[in-house]
């Protein structure tokens, strides 16, 4: 029995999020079925991160055990002949047998882009908010630094989370302006349910004039949901990067 380890991307607007569900398509349950008929094993794959609904991935890591005689970094042209062409394995490789990819530590990035123009762009809108109302960024820019460090935030989590420890560490909060579209790029060593989504929303309401940028500190302190912004929509956000801290756990066997 190996270990093998897949660098995965997908669009995310057809299915249901990462991980398995009773009542619809998502990322997990492909790689599963796929892979199973690949291997002639019954595989279940363990994810690095649960994107939810709607949400897109560049680089999302999963491992799964087989007994398989396919050379690890062979498996992933044989798997990308099956899987919908929304979902391609990027890497395959060989890695220890203990190694877990949410038991590592790990920064992840996020992106979350945002067409601010006169009117929607069709070629974005599967992968982009679009917002009218002209964005003050440097406005945004100040509000997100507030954001960097370690800190609780309760008040950026979507409530029926269950996650008792709401502090998380936010390395740096970036955004940046090209043309008409707008990208909030955090990197993090973990993110809350809905996290990104509600810094974005947050940060929105910044760039609209409707938020001041120094209130960032109040609604990390308020612990509160409703102090924050609104959750945008999951179509905008995209994990980009996962870098693992341990150099081992980058290492294939």
């Amino acid at each position: 029995m190996i270990r093998i380890k897949l660098e995965v991307a997908y669009d995310g607007t057809a299915y249901h999020g990462w991980q398995v569900q009773k009542n619809g398509d998502t990322i997990e349950a492909q790689l599963n079925k796929h892979l199973s008929a690949l291997l002639g094993e019954d595989i279940r794959v363990i994810g690095a991160s649960r994107t939810d609904s709607g949400v897109h991935a560049l680089c999302n890591i999963a491992v799964f055990d087989t007994d398989t005689k396919i050379p690890a970094e062979k498996i992933s042209y044989a798997l990308n002949r099956s899987l919908p062409e929304d979902i391609r394995v990027q890497d395959s490789c060989r890695v220890a047998d203990d190694f877990h990819p949410r038991k590592c530590s790990s920064m992840k990035t996020y992106e979350y882009k945002i067409w601010n123009g006169k009117f929607p762009l069709p070629t974005q809108r599967l992968y982009s908010h679009f917002l009218y109302v002209p964005l003050d960024v440097d406005n945004m820019r100040e509000a997100a630094a507030y954001l960097e460090g370690e800190h609780d935030f309760k008040s950026f989590c979507s409530s029926g989370s269950g996650e008792e420890n709401t502090v998380r560490t936010i390395y740096s909060a970036e955004i940046e302006k090209e043309g008409q579209m707008l990208k909030i790029r955090l990197c993090g060593s973990g993110f809350l349910y809905n996290m990104v989504r509600i810094i974005a929303g947050t940060l929105a309401e910044v760039g609209k004039g409707s938020l001041p940028a120094d209130k960032i500190p109040e609604i990390l302190n308020a612990r509160d949901r409703a102090a924050a912004g609104p959750t945008l929509p999951a179509r905008g956000l995209t994990l980009i990067r996962y870098d693992f801290v341990d150099e081992s756990a980058k290492k294939p066997v």
